[in-house]
């Protein structure tokens, strides 16, 4: 389907705009012609291509009746599901379209929330799951993507891949499985017929990510994830409160001993009471981290072209540092599915427990069968650390320290081979992997961390940096997903420095590498990240990330650390100067953070300048959609344009997604504006632009980066002639972009460098002149504290780049401020004016 489809879908129900897509389905905005115009949201399930014709038909009356069973469902906190059709081969279902944000985008955005908030979720929840295990409906893939948010309601979506428990047919392929692994029991891992008890883990495992800002276990690929869920305890909570009960209730390996919805409805009430869950009987957990396994390499996931690929003018940072448009997240579809993990060799695992552990006091007593694969081991029972643990770094032989988790591994297993264990639990977890390692026809979505591209040395050793003249450059950004170009660009840009420093020997005696890890543009991937980066000694700085939601869950670690970190990318001000600093109350976050590229506070004001300076307008229509980003770049504007002594003739705010602006074009056609400014972002001001000029308001729609983006002129076929802002120039504008061009070129990258390489060089070099300022100051050579070194020295980083010249604030930003300028021509966005502000 493509929103030009002229035809109806069943007869009745036309689609309006695309609202998400993913690797199982694409999600529609639509009206019911049949019931006047009703809102409604149209999902289209995709099936995997090159089913054979049989195959095809299965899934269809394998979904088609699925999701038929979803609209017996009649809850506050259930999306209604008003019909299934088939549609060229496809089955489609028809929604509710729930104005809000998902779950996901919450967590994003503030980071872990308030116990007593997910607490009041999760109780909402478990009445939605009452409901629908009672119809005998097994929702199978809960995650907090599939969880939205509206004023006040919790609603739980996504029932087209629901499983009918009772039903008698067998259309579910037999070791398909379907969810998200993150959220996944072990025993859905293994492919077992679902229960109501899956979802009951999915619930804890979501709720978990709520109220910690991250998921209870991870692990680097689908092997390792797999084991970590079946073989060793989740991560103690450390911000859950008194959830942490109702999590481990939930996250009980075995699905006997888990908590039913009505034990969990009473955990939780006693949580909203304020008072305390009864504690689990039995011994404590064991709070010393497992120990690790070593699992095969996964196979890299090939990056598939989307549009974001072709679209050189996307800023990717908007989608993290303001709420996205609610339309979007009204309903998310799948992520992209990822392709499956060849099988590996044998995989070691811990032994199953001689006794099974207790059941906590609060849930059915019983004990599990001894070889019950899903058990976790006792604490005594577990593999103990030795004498030479993490906080020791330096072993007395005098060695490089390795990094804690591999030398703990190398010790525990010296002198011994290893063997994998024989028995039912490694029965059953080869039995998974297998199943994971087969796929099947619906493959899940994976959130897993990445991996770097370097970072050892050439004996294998992790060096510290005391101990060796190589220093290494970190590197984090978006490797694999739909900004993985832009990630591409930055690694690329940051190994060109490394390279160049090299072979000039620009700081005698030192050698560079490079490391770089994969965020997925995912706030809990890059905090993860960030932990890798500090743990690895010979670490001295990071470039990157892309996205400042995710440079907000990184900071707090390295500022923990004192690693320095330079942005290529991040835009929004509050990194720097602080929450207020809007009411000119700046203060410096972290000391250790820096970005060569300017900010959002400054787009309003320039596009202000040249309205006013340039384009010689005096009277303007100033429009925002009250979100923090929007109004913020109408504030700054507005302040501006007086300023310069032009004048704001009216002012209105228009709510997110409202699309009918007749009376607001009218406003501005009889105020005599000459031009719109717009804070906000495309989804709404491709819209207004056009209403307006269709309603006799021919003048520009003026607005920031969050309408700098292809989609606005596809979906605004009156966009020419409109204006937008952004930070940067185009690399061919900057002072040295083509001779950065030239030899990004001449190093042979297969990716290109983007819009963000140039200022990638720039931040990795400034690090470079850090390390170089810090080895001059200690005689030639590496001081023992080369972090704290260089993050003294970055204060005083100054030289020409290739974005111009170099430097930093108090704040640590930029004071090459470039902005640019872009117009509509001919449907493309072209630079019209770069300029300092």
């Amino acid at each position: 389907m493509t929103q030009d489809d002229a035809e109806l879908i069943a007869g009745r129900y036309e689609l309006v705009e695309r609202i998400g897509q993913g690797g199982m389905g694409r999600v529609w905005r639509g009206t019911d012609r049949h019931l006047f115009g009703r809102e409604i949201a149209v999902k289209e399930i995709l099936f995997p291509p090159g089913l054979e014709d049989d195959e095809r038909a299965v899934l269809l009356r394998r979904f088609t009746a699925e999701a038929r069973a979803a609209v017996i469902l009649n809850h506050p906190s259930i999306i209604t599901v008003h019909d299934v059709v088939e549609h060229n081969g496809s089955p489609v279902i028809v929604m509710e379209f729930v104005r809000g944000r998902s779950l996901a985008a919450e967590i994003r955005e503030l980071g872990p929330l308030p116990v007593r908030r997910v607490a009041e979720i999760g109780a909402t929840m478990l009445g939605a799951l009452a409901e629908a295990h009672g119809a005998g409906i097994v929702h199978r893939d809960i995650k907090p993507d599939n969880v939205l948010l509206t004023k006040d309601r919790v609603v739980l979506t996504d029932f087209g891949i629901a499983h009918l428990a009772d039903a008698g047919t067998r259309l579910s392929h037999s070791g398909t499985v379907i969810g998200t692994p993150h959220y996944m029991p072990p025993e859905q891992l293994e492919g077992k017929r679902p229960t109501a008890a899956n979802d009951l883990w999915a619930l804890g495992a979501t709720l978990y990510h709520a109220v910690e800002g991250r998921t209870p276990f991870d692990a680097e690929g689908l092997h390792a994830l797999a084991i970590a869920i079946f073989a060793q305890p989740h991560r103690p909570p450390v911000l859950a409160g008194p959830l942490a009960p109702v999590l481990e209730a939930l996250l009980t390996k075995d699905p006997a001993g888990r908590a039913t919805v009505a034990q969990a409805e009473e955990l939780l009430a006693a949580v909203l009471r304020g008072g305390d869950p009864a504690a689990p009987a039995g011994p404590a957990p064991d709070p010393a981290p497992p120990v690790p396994v070593p699992v095969p390499v996964p196979v890299p996931v090939p990056h598939t072209p989307t549009a974001l690929d072709s679209a050189p003018d996307r800023v990717p940072d908007r989608a993290d540092r303001r709420v996205p448009p609610p339309s979007q997240e009204a309903f998310e579809a799948e992520s992209a599915d990822a392709p499956a993990e060849e099988s590996g060799p044998a995989v070691p695992v811990p032994a199953p427990p001689t006794t099974p552990p207790a059941v906590p006091a609060h849930l059915p007593q019983g004990r599990p069968v001894p070889d019950n694969p899903y058990a976790t081991p006792p604490a005594a029972e577990r593999p103990q650390p030795t004498d030479r643990t993490p906080a020791d770094p330096t072993p007395a032989d005098g060695m490089p320290a390795e990094a804690p988790e591999t030398r703990r591994y190398e010790e525990l297993t010296a002198d011994r081979p290893v063997r994998r264990p024989v028995g039912r639990r490694a029965t059953v977890l080869a039995g998974a992997l297998a199943t994971l390692a087969a796929g099947g026809v619906l493959a899940w979505t994976v959130e897993t961390t990445g991996h770097g591209s370097g970072g050892n040395s050439a004996d294998g050793r992790t060096s510290g940096v005391g101990a060796t003249t190589t220093v290494v450059i970190g590197v984090d950004a978006p490797l694999t997903g739909g900004l993985a170009s832009f990630g591409a660009g930055i690694r690329n840009a940051t190994d060109l420095a490394v390279k160049t420093a090299n072979r000039r020997k620009s700081v005698p005696g030192v050698t560079f590498e490079v490391k770089a890890l994969d965020d997925q543009a995912q706030p809990q991937v890059g905090r993860q990240n960030a932990d890798t980066f500090v743990a690895d000694r010979r670490v001295v700085g990071v470039v990157g990330p892309l996205n400042s939601g995710v440079a907000q869950s990184m900071l707090p670690g390295f500022a923990a650390a004192g690693l320095v970190d330079v942005s290529p990318a991040n835009t929004n001000p509050v990194l720097t100067l602080g929450s207020d600093w809007q009411k000119g109350a700046k203060a410096r976050q972290y000391r250790v953070y820096y970005r060569t590229t300017t900010t959002d506070a400054l787009q309003g004001p320039f596009a202000a300048r040249y309205l006013v300076e340039v384009a010689k307008k005096t009277k303007f229509f100033v429009i925002d959609d009250g979100k923090t980003y929007g109004a913020g770049l109408a504030d700054g504007f507005t302040g501006e344009v007086a300023a310069l002594g032009g004048t704001v003739v009216g002012t209105q705010h228009v709510a997110p997604g409202d699309h009918d602006h007749a009376a607001l074009a009218a406003a501005v056609r009889a105020s005599g504006a000459e031009a719109v400014y717009y804070g906000g972002e495309y989804p709404d001001a491709a819209p207004l632009s056009r209403q307006l000029k269709e309603g006799g308001a021919t003048v520009p729609l003026v607005g920031g980066d969050g309408i700098f983006d292809t989609e606005y002129t596809r979906l605004n076929d009156r966009a020419e002639g409109d204006l937008a802002t952004s930070v940067g120039a185009p690399t061919t504008e900057l002072s040295g972009g083509n001779a950065f061009l030239t030899d990004y070129g001449a190093a042979g990258y297969a990716e290109e460098a983007g819009q963000y390489g140039a200022y990638a060089y720039d931040a990795a070099w400034a690090l470079i002149e850090a390390v170089k300022a810090a080895v001059s100051a200690n005689g030639g050579t590496l001081p023992s504290d080369t972090r704290a070194a260089v993050a003294s020295a970055m204060a005083g980083v100054s030289f020409d780049g290739m974005t111009g010249p170099v430097s930093f604030d108090t704040y640590g930003d930029t004071k090459n401020r470039q902005l640019t300028v872009y117009t509509v021509q001919g449907g493309t966005w072209r630079s019209v004016r770069t300029d300092r502000y």
